[in-house]
C-alpha cells in the first residue's frame, strides 16, 4: 500500500487540491503553495493573505513514470495506461508544483511549455475518489 492519506487529512487540503488556494506572505510578498505555518521563502513570515492561484504556468521539468516505478496509489492507472508524464510546473505566481500531465502533445513535452491546471480524479482510496489538479498543455 502507498502513502495513506486519511479522509480528515485529505479534507483539510481540499482548498489547495480543488481551488489552488495558496497564501501570500505579508512579510516578503512571496506566494506559498501549499500553505505553510511559516513562509518557506523568508522563514520569518507567519502572517498571510489567502490567494487563489490562476493555474497557469510553464513546465519547469518533467519525467515519465513507467509502470514499475509508479507509487502504489497509481499502480492501477499504470497497469491500464502504461507510463504517464509527471511535470514540475512553475506557476505564474511563483510556486513550483508537481502533478501529472494529461493530454501530452504528440510532439512531446518541452521545458517552458505553457500548461494550465485542470480538475481531475487523482485516485481512489477507502472507497472515496480523491480529486485534485493535474495539468494539460495550454
Amino acid at each position: 500500500m502507498g502513502a495513506h492519506i486519511s479522509i480528515p487529512m485529505y479534507q483539510r487540503a481540499v482548498p489547495q487540491r480543488y481551488r489552488l488556494v495558496g497564501q501570500r506572505c505579508l512579510k516578503c510578498g512571496k506566494v506559498n503553495f501549499p500553505p505553510k505555518a511559516v513562509c518557506k521563502y523568508c522563514n520569518a513570515g507567519f502572517e498571510f493573505e489567502e490567494v487563489t492561484l490562476s493555474g497557469r504556468g510553464t513546465v519547469y521539468s518533467y519525467t515519465i513514470i513507467a509502470g514499475g516505478g509508479a507509487p502504489p496509489e497509481f499502480a492501477e492507472q499504470a497497469h491500464c495506461q502504461g507510463s504517464y508524464p509527471v511535470v514540475v510546473v512553475e506557476l505564474e505566481e511563483g510556486p513550483r508544483v508537481i502533478a501529472q500531465l494529461v493530454d501530452p502533445p504528440p510532439a512531446g513535452i518541452t521545458i517552458g511549455m505553457p500548461v494550465r491546471a485542470v480538475f481531475r480524479k487523482i485516485y481512489e482510496e477507502e472507497g472515496v475518489i480523491r480529486y485534485g489538479f493535474k495539468f494539460r498543455p495550454a
